[in-house]
């Protein structure tokens, strides 16, 4: 996997990504030697591994500061008894063997996913050692010389961790309430708007706090949809609702919103011209020419420009969207377990589809909008992440009362999903593979590898992953998945409702 050549899907170029290849190789070398000084990583560690997450940053200038930080950690650190020669530039391509190569990748998409989760956690006061721990030891192992059964063992402990760092998070997301069921509204309103997207809700706690009384709505975008469903962000009249879709309707959803967007984490795509000056980022996102909102000394942030923006721009235009559902995350929803339960054993519910993942531009991904259609009127679609905006909107109707998707939040909410069925088959009696639930994630961001491999190491099997499966997975890798996982690609809608035994 060497630098993209050609722009690639997430519309970095050539430079970009070969200053983020330089930035993931200097990461694991400076694990090597923390490892072998049991050494702690800087935090410009976890932000740097963030930022190469696909639609996080494009601005090489920032690559370079990470670059800058790395390097010096990395000198002050005494020399490691056989670490390699420290060049900075290779890419994932250097590691010749293919299958060692798939493993790594594998494992390092696992891993920028704990820093991005981990790093949520960290910002509303959550934190484990053991997880920067296994960051560092699993970095490190890209210039270890172990088989291949370690280094495959190393990948399903990532998603152990996995498991902890989307528990961390969901118990640090607490700090804003338990979610509550909650019907969105997707309507604008008469006063100009400021549009909040990405997954952050503590900037977005911010911003709500310093746009009070100031004669602006703010609004939601994206995955920061579920962000509705907390009561504490409940009391802010002016958190008007939700707008658009998902990451990849940006270029012609945003423009129709006339003020600013803060975009707090992935995903970004390239602005258009049309409202590239009203774009701003936080965090660990950042693009070239775009105004970039730091944190301050203690942890403010300073919107002061994007709110004088936001009061010269006109209203947002509607976009004609129904409301959405949201907060069905495994507080509300094992409230309501001895009504599933109830429904279950009266037939009336016969099977639930996991469809939690990633949404793409892809024209395949219509699969799932079609998938869902075709799901009989006695199934129950469980959710997460971005992927539910291919069917959040349609009618599907409910089950005596039990809406017929139900979205626990966002990629990292996937975890609620899992308590939910862990739940269900403690009261079954049964293991977690003998429910009637069948998986069918959309793959494409790297953070969906991390819920992967959670979804493994808790035992998962016959996971249905598509549209297409990651190019980065060898055959030997893919085929130790499928015969000790039972992981399957998917393919047409009629072929899939039988693979997973909805026929």
């Amino acid at each position: 996997m060497p630098a993209c050549t050609l722009g690639g899907a997430c519309g970095k170029n050539k430079t970009v990504a070969e200053a983020q290849d330089k930035v993931l190789y200097a990461l694991s070398a400076l694990a090597y030697r923390a490892k072998a000084a049991d050494a702690e990583l800087e935090p410009c560690v976890l932000e740097s591994l963030f930022a190469t997450l696909t639609n996080v940053s494009f601005d090489e200038v920032r690559f370079a500061e990470y670059l800058s930080c790395i390097t010096e950690h990395y000198s002050s650190l005494p020399k490691a008894a056989g670490e390699p020669a420290f060049s900075g530039s290779s890419g994932l391509d250097a590691i010749a063997d293919t299958n060692v190569r798939s493993l790594y990748s594998l494992l390092l998409f696992g891993v920028k996913g704990l820093a991005a989760y981990y790093s949520h956690a960290l910002a509303l006061g959550k934190t484990d050692d053991n997880i920067l721990r296994f960051i560092r030891n699993a970095l490190a192992s890209r210039f270890e010389a172990i088989a291949i059964d370690q280094r495959t063992a190393l990948v399903l402990e990532c998603g152990g961790y996995g498991v902890k760092v989307l528990a961390l998070l969901d118990a640090a997301n607490q700090t804003y309430g338990i979610p509550e069921i909650t019907n969105v509204s997707t309507r604008v309103g008469v006063r100009p708007g400021i549009l909040v997207t990405g997954h952050d809700l503590k900037d977005l706690a911010l911003l709500l706090a310093a746009t009070q009384n100031e004669g602006i709505d703010i609004y939601t975008h994206g995955e920061m949809l579920p962000a509705h469903a907390y009561p504490a962000f409940k009391k802010y009249p002016h958190l008007r609702g939700h707008f658009g879709g998902s990451w990849e309707e940006q270029r012609s959803e945003l423009p129709m919103f006339n003020g600013p967007i803060l975009f707090t984490t992935n995903c970004l795509v390239p602005p258009a011209p049309a409202y590239a000056e009203k774009v701003f980022t936080t965090g660990a996102v950042s693009f070239p020419s775009c105004s970039h909102i730091g944190a301050r000394s203690d942890d403010s942030k300073d919107f002061s420009a994007l709110i004088a923006l936001a009061k010269t721009c006109r209203p947002p235009e509607d976009l004609g969207r129904p409301d959405l559902l949201t907060g069905c995350a495994h507080d509300a929803v094992l409230a309501i377990v001895p009504k599933i339960i109830e429904l279950i054993n009266a037939k009336k519910i016969r099977r639930f589809f996991v469809m939690a993942g990633c949404n793409g531009r892809d024209k395949h991904r219509s699969y799932y909008t079609e998938f869902a259609k075709a799901l009989p009127k006695d199934t129950v679609i469980l959710t997460a992440g971005c992927a539910k905006f291919r069917y959040n909107a349609l009618d599907l109707g409910d089950i005596d009362g039990i809406p017929r998707v139900l979205d626990a939040g966002q990629c990292n909410d996937s975890y609620s999903l899992v308590v939910v069925a862990l739940a269900l088959a403690d009261a079954f009696g049964c293991d977690v593979n003998d429910l009637p639930v069948s998986y069918n994630i959309a793959w494409y961001e790297q953070k969906a590898v991390l819920v992967l491999l959670a979804l493994l190491h808790l035992g998962v099997k016959n996971i249905m992953l598509g549209p297409s499966l990651p190019a980065f997975v060898s055959p030997d890798i893919l085929n130790v998945l499928v015969e000790a996982f039972g992981l399957q690609p998917s393919s047409t809608v009629k072929e899939d409702l039988v693979k997973l035994s909805c026929t």
